[in-house]
């Protein structure tokens, strides 16, 4: 015989298309594996700087030099040999009388002035008030050249006057030289040559505000770093940190590339094992449902592709990534004991790859925590800005944390608004849940909340055309809430397929017993066969599962009314047939043809709603009476085989009857009876 290979479970396909994925995705360069931390001794041994690179300024040194930078406008000159030479001239013209020839004199010393620059004794004004103009250098434009100058070599006007003053009473002590210069009108030629320029002004210092060089130093290869047992200083941690970033950066990975994507495939394979054991071991139902199994390979693939991502191209921005949004597209559609595991699993890449890592990984997996427990409060409406700012707080602090034990280099501040940012940034993104539930074809808790409303149109049709029917439903719900809880079964889903799995009872109300009036002379099975009867009666499965259709109700909805009955009998007419002696052969009328139930939600439908039934035919209110109408239903439908195909343990079912017991109990316990006044 020809041997066959084993067929591959189809779970497995998925997993394997992620585990490429990941080893595609995964970083191609070797990891700086050094973990230092500023205050403590180096543990390895000596290291030596196998290349040359910069030292890297941290971002306080860079603010603090654009700050000084920015504290100080150097004013902006320009050179106008127009009014030096007009100056000059001018001075030909002037009448000094006696003293014309002074003129020659005059005329060199303004000469020299102006060669020099002249500036008006006016102070400069800006429209950048947070900077003041130097009052130590400028600039000065000459000749198509900009060269900065100290203030002490240019003159002002007064200056220049005083300089011209001085110069000429030196040469002609005898004359009345400030009265001949203020007479004569020399004063009044010496103005500026140096124009000044505030548009260049402005421009030139925004420049020389907005760059600032990002390194100091250099580090040569074959240069030590740091010895074994040394201190780690801030000046070594700085230089440190400037070795790793060129590090990454340029060296890259020396080894066989081989190696390397061997790496990558054993750390991806690894990953996989362990998502995969952590569904396996926390919900193993979900291999089964095809569509949330997809859905939770999606939200874990977009986590670790954007864990990946942003420290791939920008590390930084990884603190704007709103990864705790991640678990709550988890938690709208699975356990708490399911969502915490796979949004572990997924944080993993920081953890293995970033180089902070640890700090990153904790950080988001406490505001995951915190997201999955405050949304359960805070979920509906802006409540979601709750969350976000419990997240943000919880973020801030985790981070806050580790600076206390590790001050670093990064900008806190800067961080900070990050994480507000992306905290934020979840309340955004979570209406993409809406999304999703379309792709997947999926229903998210807040969709069955919304469903359980009782205020909506379906529902509000159903209490009017049935009003019996709905009190049911309604008295079902509660019964099927409490006994959901003690099972950790799915409450909003139960709750939501209680209130509509007897909706198609809409069609035919007066068919059903709890929709007749009291006084009614003619009742509906009147004149009926028990088969006609049995028809009508399991009619309303087909007639729930059309309306659900028409309503748009999610298929989750529709198999609690295709399972309620599941494919038991109209126990009322099939013995009324059987007792006038109908044939036991011809029996298919009386049994529905549903399905049984396969979910623990389901079973305690079918429970609760035949237990809720059977309870109002009670004459007896006791325990034991409570007691043995549970017990008698439970093992009727258990001998029925209509448990068969359940998820639920015995375990289970024991715990459901004791708190349907105790539910019966409450709800029909004895009240007294008031005492009649007596009349005068």
């Amino acid at each position: 015989m020809k041997a066959t290979l084993p067929r591959i479970p189809r779970r497995f396909v998925p997993l394997a298309i992620l585990f490429v994925v990941l080893v595609v995705i995964m970083p191609r360069t070797a990891k700086f594996n050094y973990d230092y931390k500023k205050g403590s001794p180096w543990p390895y041994e000596t290291l030596i700087s196998q290349f040359d690179f910069p030292i890297l300024k941290t971002q306080e040194q860079i603010l603090e030099e654009r700050e000084n930078a920015g504290t100080s406008v150097v004013p902006y000159y320009r050179f106008s040999d127009e009014i030096a030479n007009t100056g000059i001239k001018a001075v030909e013209g002037l009448d000094l009388g006696r003293y014309n020839n002074v003129k020659p004199s005059i005329a060199s010393g303004l000469s020299e002035i102006y060669s020099k620059g002249v500036i008006s004794d006016a102070r400069i004004k800006l429209d950048r008030r947070s900077a003041a103009v130097s009052q130590e250098v400028i600039f000065i434009q000459k000749n198509k050249r900009v060269q900065k100058y100290p203030v002490t070599e240019v003159y002002k006007v007064s200056d220049a006057q005083n300089k011209l003053l001085a110069d000429l009473t030196k040469s002609y002590p005898s004359v009345s030289m400030d009265s001949l210069l203020s007479r004569g009108g020399v004063y009044d030629i010496i103005v500026p040559n140096l124009i000044f320029d505030k548009a260049t002004t402005e421009l030139v210092h925004a420049g020389s505000s907005d760059y600032i060089s990002p390194t100091q130093g250099y580090v040569t290869a074959d240069q030590k770093i740091v010895s074994q047992g040394e201190i780690i200083t801030s000046e070594i941690a700085q230089i440190l940190d400037s070795y790793k970033a060129e590090y990454d950066k340029v060296f890259g990975y020396d080894g066989p590339r081989i190696l390397l994507w061997l790496g990558n495939i054993i750390i991806a394979f690894a990953i996989i094992v362990i998502l995969y054991l952590s569904i396996f071991y926390t919900n193993p139902q979900i291999f089964g449902d095809w569509n949330r199994y997809l859905y939770l390979l999606t939200i874990f693939l977009l986590t670790t592709v954007a864990a990946f991502m942003t420290d791939k191209l920008s590390p930084e921005t990884v603190y704007l990534v709103p990864f705790s949004v991640s678990a709550l597209y988890l938690l709208a559609f699975f356990k708490k004991r399911v969502v915490l595991p796979v949004y572990i699993i997924s944080l993993l890449p920081l953890l293995i790859f970033s180089g902070n890592g640890v700090e990153l990984f904790v950080m988001y997996l406490v505001a995951g925590v915190v997201a999955i427990l405050s949304f359960q409060h805070f979920g509906k409406g802006w409540l979601q800005f709750v969350t976000a700012l419990i997240v943000f707080a919880s973020l801030s602090v985790t981070y806050c944390g580790f600076r206390l034990i590790d001050t670093g280099s990064s900008n806190v501040v800067r961080t900070i608004l990050f994480l507000f940012g992306g905290s934020m940034l979840s309340v955004a993104l979570y209406p993409l849940i809406y999304l999703f539930e379309k792709m997947f074809n999926l229903v998210s808790t807040t969709r069955l909340v919304e469903l359980a409303d009782t205020n909506n149109s379906l529902l509000r049709e159903l209490s009017l055309r049935a009003p019996g029917t709905f009190q049911h439903c309604l008295q079902v719900m509660n019964m099927a809430d409490a006994a959901a809880r003690s099972v950790d079964a799915n409450v909003p889903l139960v709750r939501a397929g209680a209130l509509y799995h007897d909706i198609g009872k809409m069609k035919n109300p007066l068919c059903f017993i709890e929709n007749e009036a009291p006084a009614t002379a003619n009742r509906y099975h009147d004149g009926l066969s028990a088969k006609e009867s049995a028809r009508a009666i399991i009619r309303h499965v087909d007639d729930g599962l059309e309306i659900a259709a028409k309503s748009g109700l999610p298929s989750v909805i529709s198999d609690f009314i295709k399972t309620h009955h599941g494919t038991s009998s109209t126990g009322y007419f099939y013995t009324a047939y059987l007792n006038a002696g109908g044939d036991p052969t011809d029996v298919s009328d009386f049994f529905y043809h549903g399905e049984k139930p396969s979910t623990k939600e389901q079973v305690i439908l079918m429970l609760c709603d035949s237990i809720e039934a059977a309870s109002r035919s009670l004459k007896d209110y006791s325990e034991e009476s409570f007691s043995n109408l549970v017990d008698n239903i439970v093992s009727g439908k258990m001998k029925a085989g209509q448990l068969e195909n359940s998820d639920i343990s015995v375990k289970e079912l024991g715990t459901v009857k004791d708190v349907l017991k105790k539910y019966l109990a409450q709800l029909y316990h004895e009240r007294i009876e008031y005492p009649q006044q007596k009349s005068e």
